[in-house]
């Protein structure tokens, strides 16, 4: 290398650059330069060398100090203040490694420094259970038992998994470090052991309650608050009450979803409730005044003459309380006009005078486009009371 240039050149950074501005632009001269990207160009790897050992020297600040005072020279006789592991600012697979464990992280990575693994924390498991509870409390809402099966502690080992008077050892594979690496040429990569699933320790007295899990089943009971308004498939969050978490980190959610019992009157229809209210014949064509049932008492709806079945009228505010607290819902009445089973003498006779005076085929309209096969265009069928 010429004499003359310096790990600034190489880096193309000021002499003033922050640490920070001297990583980032290593970082990118390293991953345009990385012999993986370029592989079989000998060019390629000397500049991955050459920004390598610059960045070895700038990222050292007794390095760096010795540098801008002098002392050494990038490919200089003195002191190389550039030299790595390998000794004599030369490259090898070590470098490989280590730059690899720069760009990516380092842990668990490439090129990761095998130390011993350190558990972490881990949120505890949310919970799901599923509640029952009838149509009156779903609307007015309450305190509700639920049971649920979960795991605790367990109170023999204290959690720990092993046999009282007895400790978990250092796991022989990995030597307690918690990680395995294998080499893949110039490369290393790392995983979590796989006989202590990376605590780096392992039980061989496991506990006799717990076998060894360090948690026992149980089951814990609480009074769930049912908010007024809730319907079939609310899930209600109940807030830390899920399964403990590991190694001090927080314990995990419960959801309760909420299974509402069908009311024979009130059915559920999106979001605001339904009743189906019969009428007869003469309601449906006279009009009327007709009693339907709301969550508080009775009321009363006009039947409009001429009323069709499936005709619907709203009661606003007379559902449930909505769950944001900002007034009721609403309660959607759908007549249904029902006929009568069998008719007696006198009923046939009353139902043959009106239909005499009836006039008119409620079909007709069916058989006066040009297009329709039914008939001739404009003509209809006879009535078929008269046929």
């Amino acid at each position: 290398m010429p004499a003359t240039k310096d790990p600034y050149t190489v880096l193309g950074v000021d002499r003033k650059a922050s640490a920070e501005d001297i990583k980032k632009a290593y970082r990118k001269l390293a991953r345009q330069y990385h012999p993986d990207r370029n592989q079989g160009d000998a060019k390629s790897e000397a500049r991955f060398k050459e920004i390598n050992e610059a960045h070895d020297v700038l990222s050292d600040p007794e390095k760096r100090a010795a540098f801008d005072r002098g002392d050494g020279l990038f490919g200089g006789r003195g002191p190389n203040p550039f030299a790595g592991a390998g000794g004599g600012g030369g490259f090898d697979g070590g470098s490989f490694s280590d730059i690899l464990s720069n760009l990516f992280g380092g842990a668990g990575g490439a090129g990761a420094n095998p130390r011993r693994a350190r558990p972490q924390p881990v949120r505890g498991r949310d919970l799901e259970a599923t509640l029952q509870i009838s149509f009156d409390q779903a609307v007015k809402g309450g305190q509700v038992p639920l049971a649920v099966p979960t795991s605790v502690r367990c109170a023999t080992c204290s959690g720990t998994g092993a046999k009282p008077g007895t400790s978990p050892v250092v796991c022989p594979q990995c030597g307690g470090r918690g990680i395995e690496s294998q080499g893949q040429g110039m490369f290393s990569i790392s995983q979590p052991c796989s006989r202590c699933g990376g605590s780096g320790t392992i039980i061989e007295q496991p506990c006799p309650t717990c076998s060894g899990s360090g948690a026992t089943r149980s089951v814990k009971r609480y009074r769930v608050n049912i908010p007024a308004g809730v319907h079939d498939g609310s899930r209600i969050r109940l807030a830390g009450k899920g399964e403990p978490g590991q190694n001090g980190a927080p314990p995990g959610d419960l959801y309760v979803i909420t299974r509402v019992t069908a009311s024979p009157v009130f059915k559920q229809k999106g979001e605001h409730l339904e009743v189906e209210v019969p009428i007869t014949v003469v309601e449906a064509m006279r009009g009327g005044e007709v009693e339907v049932p709301t969550l508080s008492g009775r009321k009363t709806l006009r039947v409009a003459p001429g009323t069709k079945s499936g005709t619907v009228q709203r009661l606003r505010g007379e559902g449930p309380p909505k769950l944001d607290g900002k007034g009721n819902r609403d309660i959607h009445y759908r007549f249904v006009i029902e006929l009568p089973g069998e008719l007696d003498e006198s009923q046939k006779k009353a139902v043959d005078a009106l239909a005499k005076t009836m006039n008119g085929n409620p079909r007709a309209r069916l058989f006066t486009d040009p297009g329709s096969t039914g008939g001739q265009a404009g003509k209809a069928p006879k009535d078929d009371a008269k046929s």
